[in-house]
């Protein structure tokens, strides 16, 4: 087996597609999600891709969360309770349970979560901001919230690597579970907004998403010397979901309980799978949190997540009249506070049918306003690059 890089795994990929078009698919039998995770049935619609073409979709809606699927903890109440995880960027950076150990570890960092009685400042801010400067974010759940996705019926190499940054759209688990990438840092917003052991919470909309593939994290844990453990079925091997370009997302192990070693920079590679009968080009979970694909290979619809929520990811319902729900805390660079978006951004928000907090977020993420990667902002609205020019107001 030849080291994959993404050149040479894109020519790869392209040359199977030439001889075998099957091999392009991540779902062999075409099936995305389970077939009593959605919410209606799925079905097949006409989509475009974010390189202008046109293309046919796997059109999926789901509720805000699997009906028998157990979430949380997320965060505890107090120094001698346990709760989720969380991912810690800059100094300490590593993977800490929510415990005592952790929450007097970030006391010494300048981040105090808990009072003089050893109660954790918590926050729902689905209904009001915190009060203090660093609070756990813990969000209620809105059931009446369905998500619609698309995902390409072909895949489609793309010219080059989309980069995932934070929050960034990844995919769909089998369970039919969204999944983002890296959740905000504490250093972003001064707040955590915690994970439960399987590496998932809900969105300010009120729906809950994957930040790591939960059926593979306790490999994880294992590695990180984290203890911890989620409830779900863990199978190194199997398939975790499909991304939002159309491949699969599997465990960190080949069938054969082996780690591939060719992978490319996006943690693909073109081989065998679980219950495969061909080799196929398919993403693996890395055995570092957050354990999923860091790009995507190929070509995402666009448009590609909705939400009936009133806030949060996705929404096309924020600040409507009768909404109940706010939008989270963004700090100077990052968005907005107190609600006041830049002149033209709301409007720019309309052209491009995206949540004008979201663009913000995305713009930020992509280096805005210095150093602003059109390409990776664009992608991570799922819109070209150029409706995004032509959107974002002009700087006077």
């Amino acid at each position: 087996m030849i080291n994959l890089n993404w050149k040479t795994a894109r020519t790869a990929a392209r040359i199977i597609a030439l001889s075998f078009p099957i091999s392009l698919h991540a779902h062999e039998d075409q099936q995305i999600v389970a077939a009593n995770a959605t919410a209606r049935a799925a079905e097949v619609v006409d989509c475009q891709l974010a390189d202008e073409t046109s293309a046919l979709c796997h059109q999926i809606v789901v509720n805000y969360k699997p009906e028998n699927l157990e979430i949380g903890p997320f965060c505890p109440e107090s120094l001698d309770d346990l709760g989720g995880i969380w991912h810690l960027t800059g100094e300490n950076e590593g993977l800490y349970r929510l415990d005592r150990s952790y929450f007097e570890m970030m006391d010494e960092l300048g981040y105090r979560f808990y009072d003089e009685e050893g109660q954790i400042f918590i926050s729902d801010i689905a209904v009001a901001q915190p009060t203090v400067d660093h609070s756990c974010i813990n969000v209620s759940l809105d059931e009446n919230v369905t998500m619609t996705m698309l995902v390409p019926v072909e895949p489609q190499i793309a010219d080059r690597p989309t980069e995932l940054g934070t929050v960034s759209k990844v995919g769909i688990a089998h369970d039919g579970v969204p999944i983002f990438s890296d959740a905000p840092s504490i250093q972003h917003t001064g707040h955590m907004p915690a994970l439960d052991t399987c590496g998932g919470h809900v969105d300010p909309g009120g729906w809950y998403h994957w930040h790591a593939a939960s059926t593979d994290i306790d490999t994880v844990f294992e590695i990180e010397n984290v203890d911890a453990n989620c409830a779900l079925s863990q199978d190194p091997t199997a398939k975790f979901g499909t991304a939002f370009d159309g491949f699969a997302i599997y465990g960190s192990q080949d069938p054969d309980g082996s780690i591939p070693n060719n992978l490319d920079v996006c943690n693909g590679h073109v081989g065998m799978v679980q219950d495969g009968h061909e080799e196929v080009y398919h993403y693996h979970a890395s055995t570092e949190f957050p354990n999923l694909p860091p790009c995507l290979t190929g070509v995402v619809a666009v448009n590609n997540f909705s939400t009936t929520a009133e806030a949060g990811i996705g929404t096309m319902r924020a600040g409507v009249e009768g909404s109940t729900r706010n939008e989270p805390p963004r700090d100077g660079n990052g968005g907005t506070q107190n609600g006041q978006l830049p002149p033209g951004f709301d409007e720019a928000a309309q052209k491009l049918g995206v949540n004008a907090q979201d663009l913000l977020t995305a713009l930020h993420d992509a280096g805005a306003p210095n150093q602003l990667d059109i390409s990776q902002a664009a992608d991570a609205l799922g819109v070209t690059e150029n409706a995004l020019r032509a959107a974002l107001p002009k700087r006077p």
